[in-house]
């Protein structure tokens, strides 16, 4: 059993175990793991840190991890000597195997097996851009667990799974990501249904941070460099979290990897604030990816994307649309598989930072496809597509639904 206590950034606290925010001072909470150097199990995926993730036990059937490799296509060409690729989606040929061609496949599992554990057996719901909803809805499909995914227009066609679908209920909301999310926290506040609680679940946070521990096994060192593309920050937070713990282990170096932090303008609100940029939101349709919009990011709270960037030494980057587009030409045409166009934009950050010299060519990179092999995927294993069971302007419609389901 993987032993740990739940203990607030802010003021230190020991906390419950299923808490999500301090209410002393409103800090993000971290699981604090009594095994103190990284030691990987013999199990599948993600589940080989099962010392470093708040669970108990585990999903065997869902649970693949992100994988690592030296790239040489895509670093001859942006004239890099040490980049490294995680690359969390379908690809075969390099063992990487996500059912939904997402990292968010590193979210959902310890989540819903946290879930299990509560023993109180209720229906989890999640408000998504698309990406997290369609990890959710798989495991959830292999599980059985209860979900109601609430879900923005916009996400409807990122969502399938390969597996029958389970004991779902898809709420289509007419409005943004924001929108979402409000009405997901208010089906969550009643009684029998609750809210995944996004960053600041423990769960989420650490199943993502199992990009940094993979990589620093295959590099046999912490990187210098972390670039990735974010929506909440959530992401960074992870790779800041992760890296802190294998600092404390002593074996992969004792530099904190810099974060470098990638958003897509216009709508940019973590870039706006690391820079002190006013400016307001646009039409998410403006974006050329609407995942990577969250009006509300953990930027300033205690433990938050503010604290990993200044902790590391780190930077947000602006991306245009263009930028995104030609920089996921650049990776696809290098490195041979197509991505999401999230990650795109951490391609585009990268080669930005070699432009302007913040980094240096023989350092060692690490660079977060954050997902991909969609194309390969659709052709292999069909996924089928997942409809929503009702469109909804209001909170009041989606209850009035639900209710009338059970």
């Amino acid at each position: 059993m993987g032993d740990y206590v739940v203990r607030c950034v802010g003021c230190g606290s020991v906390r419950p175990p299923y808490t999500l925010v301090c209410p002393e001072d409103g800090a993000l909470l971290r699981a604090e793991y009594a095994l103190k150097r990284l030691s990987p199990r013999s199990l599948p995926g993600i589940w080989r840190f099962y010392d470093w993730l708040p669970v108990h036990d585990i999903i065997r059937e869902a649970g693949e991890g992100s994988v690592t490799y030296r790239s040489s296509a895509l670093s001859r060409e942006l004239g890099l000597k040490n980049l490294y690729i995680s690359f969390s989606g379908y690809w075969p040929e390099r063992d990487a195997l996500m059912k939904t061609c997402s990292f968010k496949d590193l979210e959902a599992p310890p989540t819903m097996q946290r879930l299990r554990e509560r023993c109180d057996s209720p229906t989890l719901v999640v408000a998504s851009a698309g990406n997290t909803a369609r990890a959710f809805a798989n495991v959830a499909s292999m599980t059985g667990q209860d979900l109601v995914l609430v879900v923005p227009e916009s996400g409807l066609s990122r969502l399938w799974t390969t597996v029958p679908r389970g004991r779902i209920s898809l709420i289509c909301v007419r409005g943004d990501y924001y929108d979402a999310i409000q009405i997901g926290e208010r089906i969550a506040s009643m009684p029998e249904f609750v809210g995944e609680g996004g960053a600041r679940n423990i769960a989420r946070r650490d199943g993502m941070a199992t990009v940094m521990l993979e990589a620093a096994l295959a590099i046999e060192r912490l990187p210098d460099h972390y670039f990735q593309a974010v929506g909440s920050g959530t992401g960074g937070i992870s790779a800041w979290e992760a890296s802190l713990r294998l600092v404390d282990d002593g074996r992969f170096g004792k530099v904190l990897p810099r974060l470098h932090l990638a958003q897509n303008l216009p709508n940019a609100p973590i870039y706006h604030e690391w820079h002190g940029i006013k400016a307001e939101a646009c039409p998410s349709e403006d974006m050329f990816d609407d995942v990577l919009f969250n009006r509300h990011p953990p930027y300033g709270v205690a433990g938050g994307v503010r604290d990993a960037l200044a902790d590391s030494g780190g930077d947000v980057y602006g991306i245009s649309n263009r930028e995104a587009a030609d920089a996921k030409r650049l990776f696809e045409g290098a490195e041979g598989i197509d991505i999401l166009n999230a990650p795109a934009v951490a391609v585009a950050a990268l080669a930005n930072a070699i432009e302007s010299g913040a980094i240096m060519s023989d350092e060692t990179i690490l660079l977060n496809i954050t997902g991909g092999g969609v194309s390969r995927l659709k052709e292999e294993l069909m996924p089928e597509a997942l409809r929503p069971d009702i469109i909804v302007s209001s909170s009041e419609e989606a209850i009035d639904f639900l209710a009338g389901r059970s």
